[in-house]
């Protein structure tokens, strides 16, 4: 994941990582607010223990978001 796309779905990422990841606190999603850099911090000194741990689950939480077709869309292409 880059910069770009960790910030264009931000609002849709933090209340999972929320409910995933306890330990972020409402202060941190602020400090964060889409910034990439800014939560790899904030995910190390929460997480430090667990940090490769996070760094999957974002990644895979990024594939899975990715991968789906659009409502109506078969994948087909014609």
């Amino acid at each position: 994941m880059n910069d770009i796309h960790f910030k264009g779905m931000w609002n849709q990422f933090k209340g999972e990582l929320k409910s995933k990841w306890g330990k972020f606190t409402n202060d941190d999603l602020m400090k964060i607010e889409g910034d990439y850099e800014k939560f790899k911090g904030v995910a190390e000194v929460r997480y430090a223990d667990q940090l490769e741990e996070i760094n999957r689950w974002v990644e895979e939480w990024y594939r899975f978001s990715h991968s789906k077709d659009p409502v109506g869309q078969s994948g087909v292409r014609k």
